[in-house]
């Protein structure tokens, strides 16, 4: 599997962004994609999942109600959307794809083989 990411930049508190990651080589029919970020001297978190084919999503607290995770199934893309972003928001942001991944692991980076180069998101006024 590879993935590419794109969309991040450099954006005002209160602004948005919207992140994608394109999929190539998914063979199999069941996934877990999922966006993790890591901020500067910190450990790589996950910020949200969402598994293939049912479309179950997760997003952790400190994003829900702001940013919405989706997918392109015909196009096998991943996007992250990120409203109202805060200064703690800025980091590099990966994401990952595992083949058969279920809902109880998919929060945990060690359970991804594949991840995407990252894409900086920085909030600064």
């Amino acid at each position: 599997v590879q993935l590419q990411a794109s969309g991040g930049g450099l954006v005002q508190p209160g602004g948005s962004l919207r992140l994608s990651c394109a999929a190539s080589g998914m063979t199999n029919n069941r996934y877990a994609t999922a966006w993790f970020r890591q901020g500067p001297g910190k450990e790589r978190e996950i910020v949200g999942f969402i598994l293939w084919p049912g479309g179950s999503t997760y997003l952790t607290n400190s994003v829900r109600g702001r940013f919405t995770i989706s997918r392109d199934s015909a196009k096998k893309t991943l996007f992250l959307q990120m409203n109202s972003l805060k200064p703690e928001d800025t980091a590099v942001y990966y994401c990952a794809a595992q083949a058969g991944a279920i809902y109880s692991s998919a929060g945990n980076p060690r359970t991804y083989d594949n991840w995407g180069q990252g894409t900086q998101v920085t909030v600064s006024s």
